[in-house]
């Protein structure tokens, strides 16, 4: 049951990654344009290149402002990636502890296992 479970959340985090792809792209991109931006506008003296840099760089920032929902897709990658983790993680919880030890009390667990079977 739990493989089917992360199986369909996989299933679901791989269709919300793929579908947001496109905008994630184009968010990285005008993440990384306005770093350079930015480079170029601080190292400029001309008040004429400033304001040209600024009004490129509000170009830039509309566009990442627009694909800021692509944040959805970069959760449902972090989503897919503990998914994957933990997909071959066994559960060593049993519900029998042995004990080697011959007190009842501490063996009541293994004891009733032992008379059911």
């Amino acid at each position: 049951m739990r493989k089917f479970l992360l199986f369909i959340g996989g299933l679901v985090a791989l269709v919300v990654l793929l579908a947001n792809l496109g905008p994630m792209v184009l968010l990285g991109l005008s993440v990384w344009l306005l770093y350079i931006i930015f480079k170029k506008f601080v190292k400029t003296d001309s008040v004429a290149a400033k304001i040209g840099w600024v009004i490129v760089a509000l170009i830039i920032l509309s566009i990442g402002i627009s694909n800021v929902f692509s944040v959805i897709g970069v959760a449902a990658a972090v989503a897919l990636y503990y998914i994957v983790k933990n997909w071959n993680k066994e559960d060593n919880d049993p519900v029998v502890h042995v004990v080697e030890d011959d007190d009842p009390f501490t063996n009541f667990e293994r004891q009733w296992a032992d008379l059911n079977n």
